[in-house]
């Protein structure tokens, strides 16, 4: 007799993948949440997600939720930390491996088994379903963790951006003020920025300078790695 596919003398738990969706206004960080459609927890914020199919990785399931739940499509995601308290959910056992994006503010719709999906400030967060807030929490730390070492708002500001929307960004994730000149005499020391558009003789000083990533520099950076320090 032949043995079927996928099935084992143990029992198994059930994996899922869960993502933790930054994005960020100008002023703060976003994060994106969906509304359950179904149980458990119907009408609860929860982060996007769902059960990994057998045929298909963690970080596929993460991509192919996110594009049903969000209307997010090809979206750069990133494992992070894996959790598998027993009773983390009270359907059955289940083990979810917890992802993060970064991501352009943009429309999304909700579908699938959301009943809507939304930003919300850093600051506003609902309670969450499941253990979710305690996935939040750790994907802010590994947030804070990276800006320090990778230039990230390649991925979260706008093409074109002026000096303070970038400070704007560090100090909304590490959650302090630095001095402006300081700040901007750092980033233009890493070589990653470069004028958008030159400034015309005569420009008023109080004009800001626009400005968008080298591209070039910013994979170098991000190959190698850096450590920044204020």
């Amino acid at each position: 007799m032949n043995e079927l596919n996928y099935c084992y003398k143990y029992p198994h738990p059930a994996v899922t993948a869960d993502c933790v969706i930054f994005g960020f206004d100008g002023v703060s960080i976003k994060i994106l949440l969906i509304q359950r459609g179904i149980e458990p927890y119907k009408n609860k914020w929860a982060l996007p997600g769902g059960f990994v199919c057998i045929d298909e990785s963690a970080e596929e399931c993460a991509r192919r939720e996110l594009e049903e739940e969000t209307g997010l499509k090809g979206v750069t995601v990133e494992q992070f930390h894996t959790f598998s308290d027993v009773e983390r959910d009270p359907r059955e056992r289940v083990i979810t491996v917890a992802h993060y994006a970064l991501v352009r503010l943009a429309d999304v719709v909700g579908g699938d088994d959301a009943n809507a999906a939304q930003w919300f400030s850093q600051t506003e967060i609902p309670a969450l379903a499941f253990d979710h807030d305690k996935i939040l929490q750790l994907a802010l730390e590994r947030l804070k963790e990276r800006i320090c070492f990778e230039p990230i708002g390649f991925e979260l500001l706008a093409e074109v951006f002026t000096m303070t929307e970038l400070q704007n960004l560090y100090e909304a994730i590490l959650s302090i003020k630095f001095d402006r000149r300081n700040f901007a005499n750092k980033m233009l020391k890493l070589g990653i920025l470069t004028e958008a558009e030159p400034r015309r003789e005569g420009t008023a000083r109080r004009i800001a300078t626009k400005y968008k990533f080298n591209a070039a520099k910013y994979a170098e950076l991000k190959q190698r790695g850096f450590r920044l320090e204020f």
